[in-house]
């Protein structure tokens, strides 16, 4: 096995062990948190395997926090080198709403009110004051919107693997998470 082979093992590892790891509880033990991780855990996996890199994870400062920072560039832009002006990668700040069956604003969507958009762009500003290497990058903010419902099952691995360009769903404990919605530039200043 080369050593790429074993970077790509290791990877898969820590990806598996992180979605699972705050899902080991009952349905009725998992709290909001709990299930919030799981769901940021999901998009953060999707995004790598859609080529970005995540930069940071729960950022907090105190005007708040961006549940992921990822640097790439689109999958349109990767194919069609010419349709993006963008000499440098895009940094998108993410805010990840986590949803169960039967909630109350859109399965995430009504809670990035104008006043949480507010919040995201000041913590996203003091982001950007910490990393001047980053200032020549366009910016947008994206929301991912998650389904979290009960699987049924316990298990200790997801079920099926996160290894395909396309999928959306994992199995983490006893929930199954889809992402249902991905939002590009879902709000500006």
């Amino acid at each position: 096995m080369g050593s790429d082979d074993s970077s790509k093992l290791n990877s898969t590892r820590k990806r598996s062990s992180s979605l699972t790891d705050a899902g080991s509880n009952s349905p009725q033990s998992t709290n909001s948190r709990d299930l919030g991780t799981l769901g940021e855990n999901l998009v953060a996996e999707w995004l790598e395997q859609q080529g970005w890199e995540i930069l940071h994870r729960q950022y907090r400062c105190r005007w708040g926090e961006i549940d992921i920072i990822a640097l790439g560039r689109d999958e349109a832009s990767q194919k069609n080198p010419g349709i993006s002006n963008h000499q440098f990668p895009i940094l998108a700040f993410v805010e990840v709403k986590t949803r169960r069956r039967g909630n109350w604003d859109a399965g995430g969507m009504l809670a990035v009110s104008a006043t949480k958009q507010a919040k995201l762009w000041q913590t996203a500003e003091i982001f950007l004051s910490t990393r001047p290497d980053l200032a020549n990058n366009s910016c947008r903010f994206d929301v991912a919107l998650v389904r979290c419902e009960p699987s049924g099952q316990n298990t200790k691995h997801i079920i099926p693997p996160l290894t395909g360009p396309n999928s959306q769903s994992a199995l983490a404990g006893n929930y199954l998470l889809t992402l249902q919605a991905y939002i590009r530039s879902a709000f500006s200043d």
